[in-house]
């Protein structure tokens, strides 16, 4: 094993530096107050000191390898890098800056090579292959979670290449390290991309058809930008879409659409084409080491879908329904156009404004006109009151524990009988080292009785003038979304990390989390929630009826932006060569081959799709792949209402607390009674 422990004198001054114990503050979570970024460094050292030395004992340990002295010992390894690491890293997702970017550079190569030192030590793959083999053989008998974990770490150990030669092995580490630091390279340019658009906006007659909320917001945005009397709108989502949505002035409409799908592709130094063709040649060459034609069938060997056929399948199977549909939708949109007699073509910029006047058009609704009950605080009593009536826990404000931006709010979450679940932390506000989109993970994975600490993050609406955060329906769901992946960690039973919360197979992690979503939207539901934030008064039975009845609504128009990123996303992967790979017109010549209509493009273009460069490389199928699970889950609710007992804990015991303790099929038919069908998703989405 190479040392790497070799950086003391860089160290800070240990006496003082938080991550080398645990945190000294209330339920151990990060010492935000006293971390600095001085700290970073020495920890981040001394943790793989520490695991280095935990490895070699484990190596070292004369006695014959078991479950316990090997497995269960490798599993708790790494215990300042685990901490260090969950800080540093949720930091330069939601609150970088330019001092986090260049360590987060600098550490990647030091850690992939950390990474490899472990699953390549070839001592250490024989212990585990030697407990792999007696367990096949009869020899010992593990519980299902202990045989889950025990296989999950040899095949970690496979995948990682310490069944190949050395050569190979050198090879890999050079890929590995390299990978490690363009993928880093890819979001570090999306971001830069992102901050660096601005539309200003100096005359107030460009605004109009813009509710007055969206015209505040624009006119807080200016003056944060030195900007005061203007308006200014930027490629966050909560500021892009309204503009896209309201605004009668086309050439705004254009600007800040062709702005976002262009993003990592103009030739400058934030540029992506290069990059993304290394990765993916990289990506292949490591799919070839290990034995695989291509690298979505190294990707999906260990998912539910467990072959790249398989998902394409469902996404091809999918994308007929979705195309027709989103080419009628287009029908209805030009019928619009054609009324209003300008001579205009329906264009992609045009869609969200001329699918806001067709919803008004027929279903008599406005979003603008619901927008008032659905204030970020409300939407997060209601998600409140539903884990409250399904789970039975609760969600106290704990103002004590530290944050690491003014934004985020922490609560301590009990179990109905008032055990600690564990700390959750909400961080809903756009800000410029936030990166788009919106994401769970942990400061701290459970295991045994150490309870969590859970983190959403997202890029929501931001209050304006008098006005609290008004949520869209669609943010909405989100919150409601992230806080199932939320509940999936905090509500763990598992006794190992390896196999604990959300670390399961990626085509079943989106399963919690996509079927909250359901009772966002629910009636019954928004009964509850749903203020008006000046009046209080709850939103009508009318407003609630054209809510539901607008629920297929634009569906065509999602799906397809979903299923040809997927389809994208899935389809560079299969690649067996990269030779002469031009991705920008690998992305036109397979949009074009599908049958892509040209006023939609792929909800995540090549140059900008940061899922594939943060965990979903061949991977963003997973989302539909787990709506076909969600959604046919959601009909055993339904049948036997929404707040069941029965079913509620039957999806708690065997989906929530399980993690990745047992094959997620297998978990899936304990709750349900049965593999899902997919008419359920047709269902959902309007598709049949």
């Amino acid at each position: 094993m190479t040392c790497m422990a070799c950086a003391c004198g860089q160290k800070a001054d240990d006496a003082v530096n938080p991550f080398l114990t645990e945190f000294q503050t209330p339920y151990g979570a990060p010492d935000f107050k006293h971390i600095k970024v001085e700290h970073y460094e020495p920890a981040f050292w001394a943790g793989i000191e520490e695991q280095n030395q935990e490895i070699k004992t484990i190596v070292e340990n004369p006695d014959e390898p078991t479950f316990e002295n090997t497995i269960v010992a490798l599993d708790n390894s790494g215990e300042i890098l685990d901490r260090v690491s969950g800080v540093f890293f949720a930091l330069t997702e939601a609150d970088t800056n330019e001092q986090l970017m260049a360590l987060e550079t600098k550490f990647a190569a030091m850690l992939s090579e950390h990474n490899d030192n472990i699953f390549l030590n070839q001592d250490l793959y024989k212990k585990v292959a030697a407990i792999h083999e007696k367990e096949a053989d009869g020899e010992i008998e593990l519980t299902t979670e202990q045989h889950y974990l025990l296989d999950k770490y040899y095949k970690g150990f496979i995948r990682s290449g310490a069944g190949l030669d050395e050569a190979k092995q050198t090879r890999l580490r050079e890929i590995n390290k390299e990978l490690s630091t363009l993928t880093i390279e890819f979001g570090n340019h999306v971001l830069a991309d992102n901050n660096a658009y601005l539309l200003v906006v100096d005359n107030e007659k460009d605004l109009s058809g813009l509710p007055e909320a969206v015209v505040q917001g624009a006119a807080q945005e200016a003056k944060a930008h030195g900007q005061d009397g203007k308006w200014v709108f930027t490629l966050q989502e909560s500021s892009r879409l309204p503009l896209l949505q309201y605004a009668d002035n086309r050439n705004l409409r254009k600007d800040i659409y062709q702005a976002y799908i262009n993003k990592g592709n103009h030739d400058d130094a934030n540029d992506n084409k290069t990059l993304l063709k290394q990765i993916l040649t990289l990506r292949l060459e490591k799919a070839k080491l290990m034995g695989y034609d291509n690298y979505a069938e190294y990707q999906l060997a260990e998912n539910m879908a467990k072959t790249p056929e398989n998902a394409l399948d469902l996404l091809y199977g999918l994308w007929k329904y979705a195309i027709k549909k989103a080419r009628s939708e287009a029908a209805e949109l030009q019928a619009i156009m054609d009324r209003e007699g300008k001579g205009e073509k329906l264009e992609a910029w045009d869609w969200w404004y001329y699918a806001e006047k067709l919803r008004q058009e027929k279903y008599n609704l406005n979003e603008e006109e619901i927008k008032p009950y659905f204030s970020q605080e409300d939407v997060h009593d209601g998600l409140c009151y539903v884990v409250n009536k399904l789970y039975g826990i609760t969600l106290t404000p704990a103002d004590s524990i530290p944050v690491y931006n003014p934004d985020v709010k922490t609560y301590v979450v009990n179990d109905a009988d008032g055990s600690l679940l564990g700390i959750f932390y909400s961080d809903y506000m756009p800000r410029a080292g936030k990166r788009s989109g919106a994401w769970m993970s942990n400061f701290r994975e459970a295991s045994a009785d150490v309870r969590p600490l859970i983190y959403n993050v997202a890029s929501f609406t931001k209050p304006a003038g008098d006005m609290p955060s008004l949520l869209t329906l669609d943010e909405t769901r989100t919150m409601f979304h992230e806080f199932g992946h939320a509940l999936h960690g905090l509500l763990t039973r598992c006794q190992y990390k390896g196999t604990s919360g959300t670390s399961v197979a990626q085509d079943f992690v989106e399963l919690p989390s996509q079927i909250m979503e359901h009772w966002a939207m629910a009636p019954e539901v928004m009964k509850v929630y749903a203020k008006n934030y000046k009046t209080r008064e709850v939103i009508s039975d009318d407003l609630i009826r054209k809510i539901d009845n607008q629920s297929h609504f634009n569906q065509g128009f999602m799906t397809t932006e979903l299923l040809s990123a997927a389809i994208l996303d899935m389809e560079l992967h299969c690649l067996t060569s990269t030779d002469n790979l031009n991705v920008v017109d690998f992305e036109k010549q397979l949009m074009d081959s599908i049958g892509l209509i040209p006023q939609i493009a792929p909800r995540y273009r090549v140059t900008y799709f940061n899922h594939i460069m943060g965990g979903y490389d061949a991977g963003y199928y997973s989302y539909i792949w787990a709506e076909r699970l969600d959604t046919d889950a959601f009909e055993a609710f339904k049948e036997q209402g929404l707040f069941d007992q029965a079913t509620a804990t039957a999806f708690r015991r065997n989906i929530l607390e399980k993690g990745g303790s047992d094959d997620p099929m297998k978990l899936y038919v304990a709750f349900r009674g049965a593999e899902p069908g997919l008419k359920p998703l047709l269902e959902a989405r309007g598709l049949e």
